[in-house]
Formats: structure tokens, C-alpha cells, sequence
């Protein structure tokens, strides 16, 4: 038998009473003196609960007898070594239950993290998203001390409905009438001076465009980009889906900016105000957002506007960056404040079926002109919001009108091709029918120079602007290269360095001279 804490046959055995363990004499009575407790199950032991053993007379070899001294110098080195040797050993073993406890609270508490930060996350977007569906009250935005927010939108607190069961607008006031003057008297005098930028891409360089990125935006569950608009100076392009998102694309970053959501259905208008960084955004869910820019980046939605009663198919914002119209296929176009989100007039034709399917100011802002369903191409005064002007000779619905910078052209896009008119004799003097009948145009835009027309359907043609009497040429044609045939919309970007196309796919395509403005993505 072998002692308990040496692990060798004890010179005078000894044995615990209360765990019946064998030990070497002087190594537990060290012990005890030492700790007052059994080495091995750690119960309180003493001196009296040991009980020598009776054993036959260990015979030590000889030893040499003029080292006697050191030898029992050895030996009591050789008992405290393997006491502590000891003690050592059982603290291993309690630091390692202790670390193997301490790693399994950390694995426990990590996962409890891990959840709780899914939970914070998970909280946060839904918040986001209650905020941009109810829109967010703010003092700066308000003008009228007597007005509340009711379902998202600004009406007055004894708002009252005429004898047709139609709401009772406050009208255009002359105090609007003459801001909309002096904007349209300074803008006809720039006009006359404006002179084409020399930064203007030329016919040459245009002629060279082809595909130099495209970028996935939308979600490939609905794919499909209805709506496209351009802020010039910040240099960020806005698009509107069938999967009832608009996106904010920063052209020079090549970076998603803001995904806005709250759209129940397709968005089928976007359009930037030049102030105050706000977006607007047009649905088929009848309604009309008005969104801000916070300091974080994100945008928020500040009014919901639900005076339609139908589709809404068109947002166009005035030169002033004050007001802005919506057109609708309930046969209504909405004249409004910006900074208010107040309808000010709703305008109807009682005698027409057909709705609205686009609309554009004039850039001197007191025109207004309107595509129809029903093939009618019609212009408004703004200030009388009476119908001065119409244009018939498409077939199928007006998906798309441009006026020119010049002020003198009108372009309009419909199922038949675009046609050109004439602001100055009320007359069309061109017709483009790039497609054949089975292939809508969807699309038309004047650059901001008025030097190029783009129109989109089945590809996309680049005309250069000429006069009345004059061959206004297809300087270039360009694939549509989504594979689904149909280019929705587009746009030119500043100086028409790039064209912006959208696509009945998820992306984005931009369209420049190689090697200037980014490499050709694959």
C-alpha cells in the first residue's frame, strides 16, 4: 500500500479514522499542523484521528555513515516538495472547474447578446418603418396656425365638402399667382441670354456612348424601375420600383444612399426638390409622399398626401421649389404647397372619363401640360388652372412628356412614338415612330440645354435638337440590355455627360463615353 500524498510505501503507515486513507506519519502530521484538514477529501482532520499501523521492520539499505546529515536534509526537502506538490495539484484541479464554469457563463452570455441585439435591430426597423408611414410633425414645415395632420396630411380643422361631395380647396391666392409671375418674368430673361455651356458633351462624344455600369437597385422578387429622376449638383440618381421602393443611388460613391419604404403599391413617379433636401414619390396606392433629409443621411417621411382617389401617375415640381402638381387617373390634377403639404386647388373636368398619365411644368412655371389615357395631350394655365390648349393625333395613353429649355418645344411619348409640338403655333411639326405597333414608347426627355432628345421603348434613341423646319437626326441608338425589351424610363445627367435608363429589371444602367466616367461593369 502507498501513502496518499507520496504516492510510496510508508516508512510508518498510518490511517484516517473518518476516510480510512493511508498516509506517511510525518507527512500528515505536517499536514495537519499545517492545515487542519484531510489532503485528499478536505474533511477537518486531527491528530487524533490517525491510527498507526502495525508492519513488519522496513530495512533501508546501508548507508555511507559521513553523509547521515545531508541525506536527512534531503529528506525533509523531499517532504515539503511533495506537500506542496501537493497543494499545487488540487489548485489546478479547482482553477480548471473554475474555468471551465467561467467559459460556459461566457458562451451563455454571448448568445443572450447575440439576441438581444436581433431583438434591437428587428425593434428599430420597425420603427423606421412606423415613422415613414406616419409622418412626422415638425414646426418648420408648418405654415398655418390653424391646420392639423389628419392621416398624414394637412387639412383645416373645419375643412368643409361642396355640394358634389368634393373637398373645398383653398385656391391658388394671388400672393402664390404672384410668385408664380415673378419666377416665370425671371426665368423668360435668363432664357434670352442663356447661351449652351461649353461643358455640353458634344454630338462627337455622344456618338461614342455605350453601357459603362449597371447597378441592382430594386429587389428581384417585383423587378421592374418605373420612375427616374436626377439631381444635378449632388449628382444622385432617384428611382422608383414595382417593388414599392424608391432608391437614392449616389452616381460618383456607386452606392445605394437611402432605400425609402412605406409605399404599399408600385412608386410611379419620383422627382427631387432643388431645397431643403425633400423627395417626393408618386404610388399606385393613390398617395403622395413628401420626404426629408435628416442629418444622418436617411430620409424621412414628412406628409402623406391622399386627395387622389385613383393612381397617381405623375409628380412635377415648380421652378420655384414651393409648389408642386400631382396628376392622377381620377381625372384630377392637385396643385400644392410644398412647405405645408396643403392641396391649395384640385382641378377636375366633369365632362371627361379619361385620367391622367403624365405630367411636366413649363420651365417658365406658369404652364402646365398633361397626357391623358385617352390619347390627349393638354396644357393648363397655371394661374386660372384653366385648359388653354389640346393636342390630339396619338394612339394608346401619353406615358411621357418633356418640355424644352427653350421653352418653344413640347415632346410627348405614346404607344405610337413621340411627336414634337410647337408652343408658339399649337401645332405638331415632327413625328418619331422608331417601334413598331406592338412596342410603346415610355419614355422622352429634353437635356437641361435643350440639345438632345432621348426617348425610350424597345431601345434608346438620342436625337440631336434642331428648329421647326429642320431634320432633327438619331445621332445614336442604344440596345436595351436588361433582356426584357422595355425601356422604361430616362434621363440625361448634367451637361449630358451620362444617360440614366431604367429597365423592366432591377437595374440601373448608365450610359456615357468609355473610360471618362467609370469602367464597364460586367
Amino acid at each position: 500500500m502507498n501513502c496518499s500524498i507520496s504516492g510510496e510505501i510508508p516508512e510508518e503507515p498510518v490511517v484516517s479514522r473518518n476516510s480510512g486513507l493511508l498516509f506517511e506519519k510525518r507527512l500528515i502530521e505536517r499536514h495537519i499542523l499545517d492545515y487542519g484538514k484531510c489532503p485528499v477529501t478536505g474533511e477537518p482532520l486531527s491528530i487524533d484521528d490517525i491510527v498507526p499501523i502495525k508492519t513488519g521492520k522496513i530495512v533501508k539499505p546501508r548507508q555511507a555513515a559521513s553523509i547521515p546529515g545531508m541525506l536527512g536534509m534531503f529528506q525533509n526537502e523531499w517532504d515539503v516538495l511533495v506537500l506542496s506538490n501537493f497543494a499545487l495539484e488540487q489548485q489546478l484541479h479547482t482553477a480548471r472547474q473554475e474555468l471551465s464554469h467561467a467559459l460556459y457563463q461566457h458562451d451563455a452570455a454571448c448568445r443572450v447578446i447575440a439576441r438581444l441585439k436581433k431583438e434591437r435591430d428587428e425593434a428599430r426597423s420597425l420603427l423606421a418603418q412606423a415613422e415613414r408611414q406616419m409622418p412626422l410633425s415638425s414646426t418648420s414645415f408648418s405654415s398655418n396656425a390653424g391646420a392639423v395632420n389628419v392621416n398624414g396630411k394637412r387639412v383645416n380643422e373645419d375643412e368643409e365638402l361642396g355640394p358634389d361631395g368634393k373637398k373645398i380647396r383653398p385656391g391658388i391666392s394671388d400672393t402664390v399667382i404672384s410668385e408664380l409671375t415673378e419666377c416665370n418674368a425671371a426665368l423668360s430673361q435668363q432664357r434670352k441670354r442663356r447661351q449652351i455651356p461649353a461643358t455640353l458633351v458634344p454630338v462627337e462624344a455622344l456618338e461614342n456612348y455605350t453601357q459603362i455600369s449597371s447597378h441592382p437597385l430594386h429587389k428581384t422578387s417585383k423587378p421592374g424601375i418605373l420612375s427616374l429622376d436626377i439631381h444635378h449638383e449632388k449628382d444622385v440618381i432617384a428611382t422608383g420600383g414595382l417593388d414599392t421602393n424608391a432608391v437614392l443611388f449616389g452616381r460618383s460613391s456607386g452606392e445605394i444612399l437611402s432605400t425609402l419604404s412605406g409605399h404599399s403599391k408600385k412608386v410611379t413617379s419620383v422627382k427631387f426638390v432643388g431645397r431643403d433636401d425633400l423627395f417626393l414619390t408618386g404610388s399606385a396606392d393613390k398617395t403622395v409622399r413628401v420626404w426629408q433629409q435628416s442629418d444622418d443621411g436617411n430620409y424621412n417621411c414628412r406628409h402623406i398626401l391622399k386627395d387622389h382617389t385613383a393612381e397617381v401617375q405623375a409628380v412635377t415640381v415648380h421652378a420655384t421649389n414651393d409648389f408642386f402638381v400631382t396628376a392622377s387617373l381620377d381625372n384630377t390634377w392637385c396643385f400644392y404647397e410644398l412647405a405645408s403639404g396643403l392641396c391649395l386647388t384640385q382641378v377636375a373636368e366633369d365632362s371627361e372619363t379619361e385620367g391622367y398619365t403624365s405630367a411636366a411644368f413649363h420651365p417658365d412655371g406658369l404652364i402646365l401640360g398633361t397626357g391623358t389615357s385617352e390619347a390627349l395631350v393638354k396644357i393648363w394655365d397655371v394661374k386660372s388652372q384653366k385648359n388653354v390648349a389640346k393636342f390630339d393625333g396619338h394612339v394608346g395613353a401619353v406615358t411621357a412628356i418633356s418640355f424644352s429649355e427653350n421653352g418653344y418645344f413640347l415632346a410627348t411619348a405614346a404607344h405610337d412614338g413621340v411627336k414634337l409640338w410647337d408652343l408658339r403655333k399649337l401645332k405638331n411639326f415632327r413625328t418619331f415612330a422608331p417601334y413598331d405597333s406592338d412596342t410603346p414608347t415610355n419614355s422622352v426627355d429634353f437635356d437641361h440645354s435643350g440639345s438632345y432628345l432621348a426617348i425610350a421603348g424597345s431601345d434608346i434613341r438620342v436625337y440631336q435638337v434642331a428648329s421647326v423646319k429642320s431634320e432633327w437626326n438619331c445621332i445614336k441608338t442604344l440596345p436595351d440590355l436588361s433582356g426584357t425589351g422595355k425601356a422604361t424610363c430616362l434621363k440625361f445627367g448634367p451637361d449630358a455627360k451620362y444617360l440614366a435608363v431604367g429597365s423592366m429589371d432591377r437595374n440601373l444602367r448608365i450610359f456615357g463615353v468609355p473610360g471618362e466616367d467609370g469602367a464597364m461593369e460586367t
